[in-house]
């Protein structure tokens, strides 16, 4: 890691390439092997890992962290304040995990309240202007299509899939290893592991594909199933079907997630969509 001694200029001896239009804080910290393209801005105390590469036109706001191997294309807002009325200038912080791409255009905002943080896992693909609101949460392996948008405070898990021109609503949780139809509205929790669509969004099964796609043991399916159908057909209110799971299906780590995500359901989850309940 290197810091900047002036604008434009890094220290010697490394491998970094910055395009002389480029505005380069002098805090800045950036990794060996970074690419800063043309008319770039990166801000106060951002840092960037090594090999990632930062397209032209792209503003990556004051601090920011960039983990390593990671792409930003044009136009791109990274860190930048949030679109929320009780942010008042505090220092808040974005972070972004390794090898993560953000597309053409994409808006990502850094948190509100005094040392909090909105955070990108690894290994996110993060498609041409979506958007990403303050305080969120996303994990690892995310896809979030084009014009995906996130409101403040959402929580994505692992490996879900976020199809294009959906919305979801502040606070909301996406369990892990869900798939989220394009052009849905969510504004209830997505339980693990399921296939949701619609607007507002209902659940049309589970995602057997991306559960497949996860290396999920097959016995573990198996159990997912039968905790699904006792969720969403057995007629049952969410305290009784958590309680049925505890009791008639057999313990693994993916039923623990999946019992541990329905009993911090806040706002509620989205249930199944009615033709589908004699399926």
């Amino acid at each position: 890691m290197i810091k900047l001694e002036h604008k434009g200029e890094p220290t010697a001896n490394t491998s970094t390439k910055i395009h002389p239009s480029a505005i380069i804080s002098p805090s800045a910290r950036l990794g060996e092997n970074v690419t800063i393209g043309p008319y770039s801005i990166i801000g106060d105390e951002v840092e960037i890992g090594d090999d990632s590469i930062i397209g032209p036109h792209a503003v990556i706001a004051k601090w920011t962290t960039l983990g390593k191997g990671c792409r930003v294309f044009q136009f791109a807002s990274v860190g930048a304040e949030p679109q929320d009325l009780k942010f008042k200038g505090e220092r808040s912080s974005t972070v972004i995990g390794d090898r993560t791409t953000i597309r053409e255009g994409a808006t990502i905002h850094r948190a509100t309240g005094e040392g909090n943080e909105t955070r990108i896992g690894s290994d996110c693909l993060l498609m041409a202007y979506i958007h990403v609101a303050h305080n969120c949460t996303l994990g690892n392996r995310v896809i979030m299509s084009n014009l995906a948008s996130c409101s403040g405070h959402a929580m994505v898990e692992d490996r879900v899939v976020i199809g294009g021109m959906a919305g979801v609503h502040q606070f909301v949780k996406i369990g892990r290893n869900a798939m989220i139809g394009g052009m849905s509205k969510l504004v209830q929790d997505v339980v693990p592991y399921t296939l949701v669509d619609g607007h507002p969004a209902k659940v049309i099964g589970l995602n057997n594909v991306g559960i497949s796609r996860a290396g999920i043991p097959l016995e573990s399916r198996r159990l997912i199933k039968k905790a699904y159908k006792i969720l969403y057909r057995s007629g049952l209110s969410l305290p009784e079907a958590i309680a049925v799971i505890e009791q008639e299906v057999d313990s693994c780590e993916e039923v623990e997630h999946f019992l541990r995500f329905l009993r911090n359901a806040e706002r509620g989850i989205c249930r199944e969509r009615r033709d589908l309940e004699s399926n």
